[in-house]
């Protein structure tokens, strides 16, 4: 069974267990959602944005820049926690970005990006890159960056480590944007060094060598 089979075969079963349980509401049926769709008002504590974005705070993540250069030839990039590893076979990596995103457009455009992970010692780079807009400030100035051998795209001199990617899909998430990126080319450059952790609303150092098991 293919990979189409098996998402098929996932949504035959969730569709044939959907009969609500006693005392709980139904659930909606399954069906794709239109590009252009806005979900219903949040209810409960889900609606107030304070409450969510402070429990979710409590999942720790990586933090990686994403950049590319523009049909100008400048370099762009943002600040990006919510990126991760998604496929394997063919080697995929997703992201997130807010529709109201300045960079992304240019990114988009470019057709191609690549993400730095952030080390442990470079907060203040994190800093300059969440800045929202930038008000035309020049993000990378200062900074050594390369580009990444197969798209050009930017990586930044002391990251943990660089993936670079084509752009696969773009797919609607609410107020962001899910971004899927094909593996090109990709390396660790420092192998001792700990992660840049972010963790409710603050940076951590992480630190290097093997997780006990």
């Amino acid at each position: 069974m293919g990979h189409e089979g098996m998402a098929l075969a996932a949504i035959r079963y969730l569709r044939a267990t959907a009969a609500p349980e006693p005392g709980r509401p139904p659930r909606p049926a399954l069906r794709a959602v239109g590009p252009d769709e806005r979900l219903p008002p949040a209810t409960g504590p889900a609606a107030d944005s304070r409450v969510l974005r402070s429990v979710l705070g409590h999942f720790c993540t990586g933090v990686t820049v994403v950049s590319a250069v523009t049909e100008e030839g400048a370099p762009v990039g943002f600040a990006c926690q919510s990126f991760s590893s998604l496929s394997l076979e063919p080697p995929l990596v997703s992201f997130n970005v807010a529709r109201s995103s300045a960079s992304w457009p240019r990114i988009a455009r470019a057709g191609a990006f690549c993400v730095s992970v952030l080390a442990a010692d470079q907060e203040a780079v994190c800093r300059t890159f969440a800045v929202s807009g930038a008000g035309g400030v020049d993000k990378f100035a200062g900074l050594d960056w390369t580009p990444a051998p197969g798209t050009g795209a930017p990586r930044l001199a002391g990251a943990l480590a660089w993936i670079d990617c084509t752009i696969h899909a773009v797919h609607t998430g609410g107020d962001h944007l899910i971004v899927l990126g094909q593996v090109a080319d990709l390396a660790v450059e420092r192998p001792d060094a700990g992660p840049l952790l972010f963790y409710r609303g603050g940076f951590h150092r992480g630190g290097s060598g093997e997780l006990s098991r």
